[in-house]
């Protein structure tokens, strides 16, 4: 789910966009903002993944909001002034949206969002899937299949870890689970994916990774779990 903040000076304009989001499958409505100082507030009480921001606003501008943010969400700009277009792209913003906008045009610009934030499983040559690729705070990164130990969820985010290190990214679990070839992973628990390849054992209610490392296995996916395991040995 992409958390959306608006933040606009302009009632109706505030309104058309609510309308727009509460319509579209993958996004929900944090909060609504009047001026760059309340949205600054709520970036700092909120976990927001797309901010459509106005740039004609009193006190600071959009445009010099944008620029004071050190991580900042994705921004779709919405304004009536063409003129700034340059700028917002020079800024790295996903979309412009020059008022009036229609229903379509504002999905256009939000499903640009939903594509950079989806997950890819990368392929071979030979058309098998070698690698994930997700958007962390670094940036776009590169996960080898052989290097994933387990993925545990934990409310919006994924934890993935690798013997070097783990990875957060924004994600669901059902859209991890999606993404990973069944061949390779295998779902344990509503919060945990594992590498089947790593798996040493199976005990009651738990899988062994190594002497150190045990994983939970629920009633619900223990004969999927068994069945994934005796296929891949």
């Amino acid at each position: 789910m992409i958390k959306c903040l608006i933040t606009d000076d302009e009632v109706i304009a505030q309104q058309i966009l609510e309308k727009y989001i509460l319509q579209t499958e993958g996004l929900t409505l944090v909060a609504k903002c009047r001026n760059a100082m309340e949205a600054f507030s709520k970036l700092e009480q909120h976990s927001i993944d797309l901010m459509f921001l106005d740039i004609e606003m009193p006190l600071v501008n959009g445009v010099a909001f944008l620029k004071t943010l050190t991580h900042p969400p994705k921004v779709i700009f919405t304004t009536a002034y063409a003129e700034y277009a340059l700028q917002g792209y020079e800024l790295n913003v996903v979309d412009y949206l020059l008022k009036p906008f229609s229903y379509d045009r504002f999905l256009q610009a939000v499903n640009k969002v939903k594509a950079a934030a989806r997950p890819e499983a990368k392929e071979d040559a030979s058309g098998e899937a070698e690698h994930l690729m997700v958007k962390e705070k670094e940036g776009l990164l590169k996960i080898p299949f052989a290097d994933i130990l387990y993925i545990e969820g934990s409310r919006d985010y994924m934890k993935i870890f690798t013997p070097s290190r783990q990875y957060l990214v924004h994600l669901t679990m059902k859209k991890l689970e999606e993404t990973l070839p069944p061949s390779q992973f295998v779902r344990t628990h509503k919060s945990y994916i594992v590498s089947l390849s790593k798996i040493r054992a199976i005990r009651a209610g738990e899988l062994v990774l190594n002497e150190q490392l045990t994983i939970p296995v629920s009633p619900n996916y223990k004969e999927q779990v068994v069945k994934s395991f005796s296929g891949n040995n």
